[in-house]
């Protein structure tokens, strides 16, 4: 018998997801993308992954820097690994090899080319298989770094927006009164102040980084989940379950936590695919207004700048449009499908 058992209600929810295929293959090509940005330094990196010299292994990618010397070239600063490379391809009788990443370079790694001037068309020879931007750094390497970067913001700002909405909106359609009129007046008042206004000012003072930009959105995008679990809250404390629990003498706590919560989790988890869109979509934008993560951060809104100004490029802005369709239609199908799966209609917990 397995330890964790799930309820008989989420099986159900889960079995129904699952048979939504194109909402489940998505969720597991969105996790796949999310792992392999995870370990992106393995894939797309100027450091080799691996050096065998002198019959003795490195492993550079996420140690510490190994100057020239250590694998006897002439300098001190940190190898050139594309170069000792092209040294070992000639030395294949030494027994000294490396293993380069899929893309050998990394986000921040400018690659001139002599008596030619960036932006730089796709390029095989060369490895920049989606050309390079406007200062020649890559831009497979740009793209799946600045996803990283977006797709850990959204996630750090979907858990803050939901904590403090889910928690006051909990709060606000439990207890009613005094205190549920005076919070809608103060989200009334919260949700009118001009947002983008407010990153502009901030931007002004002082560089928008980003748990600035982060801590400034969660101040303004807790409050739409607010209104959406005071009306779930509203409904389900009229049950007559509730009623049934709070005349056997059940506390508020135990009432919120085994009862309430767990039947308005349809509304809280269906809206998660959607508010991880929104803050991707909402970091572009303020990247691509100039007003988000400073440079040379890697982002998609600064690469979809450079594409727009420089339109002839169209590999810049075309490999940004397509990675964020791509993206953002996974997105869109995991949470239709989490959004029939979890339908309260179907499955509730008091049936």
């Amino acid at each position: 018998m397995s330890i964790f058992r799930l309820n008989p209600i989420t099986a159900k929810r889960l079995q129904r997801f699952k048979a939504i295929r194109r909402g489940y293959w998505s969720a597991i090509a969105l996790c796949a993308l999310i792992t392999l940005s995870c370990f992106a330094e393995l894939l797309i990196n100027n450091r080799a992954v691996i050096v065998r010299y002198d019959g003795e292994f490195y492993f550079p990618t996420y140690g510490a820097v190994i100057p020239g010397r250590q694998f006897g070239l002439d300098y001190d600063y940190e190898t050139d690994y594309r170069a000792l490379q092209q040294q070992f391809a000639g030395q294949a009788a030494a027994g000294n090899w490396l293993l380069m990443p899929l893309v050998p370079y990394g986000p921040f790694e400018i690659d001139l080319i002599d008596n030619d001037f960036p932006p730089y068309a796709p390029s095989l020879s060369r490895q920049h298989y989606l050309g390079t931007d406007t200062t020649a750094r890559d831009i497979v390497a740009r793209l799946v770094y600045g996803f990283r970067i977006a797709i850990l913001f959204s996630m750090i700002l979907l858990v803050m927006n939901y904590l403090i909405g889910v928690t006051i909106g909990c709060m606000m359609g439990f207890w009613g009164g005094a205190f549920d009129l005076v919070f809608q007046r103060i989200i009334e008042i919260w949700s009118n102040v001009p947002f983008l206004y407010i990153i502009m000012i901030v931007a002004s003072i002082v560089t928008p980084g980003f748990w600035t930009l982060l801590g400034i959105m969660v101040v303004f995008g807790w409050t739409a989940m607010t209104w959406y679990m005071r009306t779930a809250t509203y409904k389900e404390n009229a049950r007559d379950y509730v009623m049934a629990a709070r005349a056997l003498g059940a506390s508020n706590t135990r009432i919120i936590f085994r009862h309430i919560l767990p039947n308005t989790v349809s509304t809280i988890i269906t809206f998660v695919p959607f508010s991880v869109a929104s803050g991707i979509t909402a970091l572009t934008v303020l990247d691509y207004l100039g007003f988000g993560l400073p440079p040379p951060t890697p982002s998609w809104g600064e690469l979809l700048k450079q594409g727009t100004d420089n339109l002839e490029s169209m590999w810049i802005a075309g490999s940004v449009v397509i990675a964020m369709t791509l993206v953002l239609m996974l997105v869109t199908y995991i949470g239709e499908a989490i959004r029939e799966a979890f339908d309260p209609r179907k499955f509730s917990y008091y049936e």
